[in-house]
């Protein structure tokens, strides 16, 4: 099959679905929870609003995903997993002039896939072989991520603010506004530069090199605190401290989950990105565990 007959993504769903995982997702909530700051407004009307705003996204989510079918894209990506390469021509004509391929050839096709012999199945063991540093990588980024942010990083208090007004932005805007911003960026950068490779060394080291933000994060103006003795206590050092870990963040889980799915064939490549995607949900979960370990050597 050529490239010329694949369908074009006329409608940006694939960008539009990126868009809402990074600047779509967390983003407008910080601004939500700026304005009712900036509003004065109860909490109760607070929670209403976060509630119905969700219930409208969820919707709209779900309208999305019942047109989906419709689109010619997203159909042709769909037969392909059910043909033979002996079919897809046919089956590609027909997908262009908005006709469903024969019940025949699609059972044909399924058979053909099914009768294929099991020496071509592949073995998951060899898959996280492949994948395992950067699997491993990903799942260390949101340790530290999550340990940190923000079980911890709420606690930081601003040592200018006084009875001002920036008291009660503080975290709003240089905790959660400014790791959303610049985790959005860090991983909208993947889109134009890639470094280091999929194979480079330097990626796993500056993964590594995440685990510096531990104590400086610690060192922050952190309140009430027992052990540890503040080091940084200036809010510019903690919003530099929060810019460069929300990039870090962004930029380097994103080179991981680009760089899973390539380090297998092509049809394994869906088996590393469900792998891949089970080791970020474990870093989550680590992290969470490790937030309580964080906050008590405070």
């Amino acid at each position: 099959m050529t490239t010329s007959h694949q369908p074009q993504d006329r409608y940006k769903a694939v960008w539009l679905i990126f868009f809402m995982l990074g600047l779509g997702t967390l983003l407008p909530w910080n601004f939500f929870m700026i304005c009712a700051i900036a509003s004065g407004s109860e909490l109760s009307e607070s929670a209403f609003g976060y509630f119905i705003t969700a219930c409208a996204v969820i919707i709209l989510t779900i309208i999305c995903y019942l047109g989906l079918p419709r689109l010619e894209f997203s159909r042709y990506y769909q037969q392909l997993k059910l043909e033979g390469p002996g079919e897809q021509e046919t089956k590609l004509d027909l997908i262009s002039k908005g006709e469903e391929p024969r019940a025949g050839k699609e059972e044909s096709g399924v058979s053909v896939s099914n009768s294929q012999p099991t020496n071509e199945s592949h073995s998951i063991k060899a898959i996280l072989k492949n994948i395992s540093v950067l699997a491993f990588s990903v799942c260390f980024i949101f340790t530290i991520t999550i340990g940190m942010f923000p079980a911890v990083t709420v606690e930081v208090k601003s040592s200018i603010a006084g009875s001002s007004t920036w008291e009660r932005y503080f975290i709003p805007v240089s905790c959660f506004l400014t790791f959303n911003i610049f985790d959005w960026l860090g991983r909208s950068l993947t889109a134009v530069f890639m470094w280091p490779g999929k194979d480079s060394r330097w990626l796993p080291s500056l993964v590594l090199a995440r685990l510096v933000f531990v104590p400086l994060l610690l060192l922050c103006n952190i309140k009430p605190r027992h052990y540890l003795t503040v080091v940084f206590e200036h809010d510019a050092w903690f919003i530099f401290f929060m810019a460069a870990f929300a990039f870090s963040n962004g930029y380097l889980a994103s080179l991981c989950m680009c760089f899973g799915p390539k380090k297998v064939k092509p049809a394994e490549a869906e088996t590393a990105g469900a792998i891949m995607a089970f080791f970020l949900c474990l870093g989550l979960a680590l992290g969470a565990v490790f937030s309580f370990l964080f906050r008590a050597i405070v």
